[in-house]
C-alpha cells in the first residue's frame, strides 16, 4: 500500500515582533515601528509593515534603517513579551498535530497529514490555525500548505499578511517553474549569481539543465538542486531538533582582507547575539565562539574557541571572534569574500547554571 503524501503546513507570524509593540501599545498602530536597539553596532530585528514600505528589513542595521526611514520609532525587543505571545501560538497549533517543528518564535512547520481534530483537509487546519490565532492572539498569521516542507515555506510567503496559499500535489511543476532560483531554500545571491552564468534564471530552467552535469559542477548539492527543482523534498517535520548552532554571515561586494572584518564581525555578534538571546529564552545557552571565513577562491576557514565563562553580550562575542582571526594561518593578503559569527556547544541553562555555581564552590 503506497505511502500517502504528506500534508504540510508553514505557519508565518506577520512581522510578529513589531505587531506585538503595536498590539500592546495602540499608539504605535498604524505607524513604522522598528524593533531594534539604538546604536551603530545595532541591528534590526523585526520592521512592521509600514516601516517596510520604507525599505526596512530584519537584520539591517539599525543605522540604516533609520536613514531610510527617519519617521520610524525604534522600539528595544522584549523577547518575554514574544516569547509568552509564541507559547500561545504554539498551543494552538498543539491542538492539531504533535508534528510541530519550530523554527523561531514567529515560524514553525506542521505535519497534518493525520490530526487530533479531523477536519476534512489540510487547507480547513490552516484556516482554523490562522483564525485561532487572530481570535486569542489579536495578531495574524499567513499560512502555506503543500506536500513538502520546502513548498510550505515558500507558499506562506506568497499572500502575506493574513494570506493562505495553497500548493497540491499536482500543481507543484506549475508552481515552481516561473520562480527564480534565488526561491529555493540555499540558494543565496552567491549561488544564484553563479546559475545565472549557466543561463539558469527560473526553477523552470534549472529542471531542464542536465542533473549529472550539475552534480559534476555542485557535487552532492547540485543533485539536491535537480531535486528541489522538481519538488521532491523528503526531509520530515523534527519536533524535537534542537539548535546547534545560532549563526549570521555576510558575502561583501568586494573581497576584504582579515585586518578590514572587524566592522563586519561586530555587526554580525549583534545579529547573533539576538538569535542566542531567543535561545536562552527556551533555556539554552551557548559556550564556543565560531568564526567562519570563505576566501576569494572559495575555500571555507572556521575557527572556534570556548572561553571558560561563556560570552555575556555581543560586545564580548565580537572581541573574541576578532581575536580568532590571528588563528588563521594564511597570508597577510589573503582576500576574503564571506565571514561569519556564530555560537554553538548549546547547554541547558539551569544545569549550566549549577555546574557554575558547584565550581565556584570548590574553587
Amino acid at each position: 500500500m503506497p505511502t500517502p503524501a504528506r500534508k504540510i503546513i508553514h505557519v508565518d507570524m506577520d512581522a510578529f515582533y513589531a505587531s506585538v509593540e503595536q498590539r500592546d501599545e495602540p499608539s504605535l498602530r498604524g505607524k513604522p515601528v522598528v524593533v531594534a536597539w539604538r546604536g551603530t553596532r545595532s541591528v534590526v530585528c523585526a520592521a512592521s509593515y509600514e516601516a517596510r514600505k520604507f525599505g526596512v528589513r530584519s537584520a539591517m542595521p539599525a543605522v540604516r534603517a533609520e536613514r531610510l526611514c527617519p519617521q520610524a520609532i525604534f522600539v528595544p525587543p522584549d523577547f518575554t513579551r514574544y516569547k509568552a505571545v509564541s507559547r500561545q501560538v504554539r498551543e494552538i497549533f498543539a491542538r492539531h498535530t504533535d508534528l510541530i517543528e519550530p523554527l523561531s518564535l514567529d515560524e514553525a512547520y506542521l505535519d497534518v497529514t493525520s490530526t487530533r481534530t479531523q477536519l476534512p483537509s489540510a487547507t480547513a487546519t490552516a484556516e482554523a490555525i490562522r483564525t485561532a490565532i487572530r481570535e486569542e492572539t489579536q495578531l495574524t498569521a499567513s499560512a502555506g500548505v503543500a506536500p513538502n516542507k520546502f513548498l510550505a515555506k515558500i507558499a506562506s510567503d506568497w499572500r502575506k499578511p493574513d494570506g493562505l496559499f495553497v500548493v497540491r500535489p499536482h500543481q507543484v511543476a506549475e508552481f515552481l517553474a516561473p520562480l527564480a532560483v534565488g526561491r529555493l531554500p540555499g540558494v543565496g545571491k552567491v549561488m544564484e549569481a553563479r546559475l545565472t552564468e549557466l543561463g539558469i534564471a527560473t526553477v523552470g530552467d534549472l529542471r531542464t539543465f542536465p542533473a549529472q552535469e550539475l552534480e559534476q559542477r555542485f557535487g552532492r548539492w547540485g543533485r539536491r538542486l535537480h531535486e528541489l527543482s522538481l519538488g521532491i523534498d523528503e526531509h520530515p517535520v523534527e519536533p524535537h531538533r534542537p539548535t546547534l548552532q545560532v549563526s549570521a554571515e555576510d558575502t561583501f561586494e568586494h573581497d576584504l582582507t582579515l585586518g578590514e572584518l572587524a566592522p563586519h564581525i561586530h555587526r554580525l555578534a549583534e545579529k547573533t547575539w539576538a538569535g542566542h538571546q531567543r535561545e536562552v529564552q527556551d533555556g539554552r545557552v551557548a559556550r564556543t565562539v565560531v568564526l567562519k571565513l570563505k576566501t576569494s577562491d572559495f575555500q571555507t576557514l572556521t575557527r572556534s574557541f570556548t572561553p571558560s565563562t561563556r560570552p555575556d553580550s555581543a560586545a564580548e562575542l565580537a572581541e573574541i571572534a576578532c581575536a580568532l582571526r590571528d588563528r588563521v594561518d594564511r597570508s597577510a593578503d589573503t582576500r576574503y569574500r564571506l565571514v561569519g559569527v556564530g555560537l554553538g556547544g548549546f547547554v541547558d541553562l539551569d544545569s549550566f547554571v549549577a555546574q557554575t555555581d558547584l565550581f565556584g564552590k570548590l574553587a
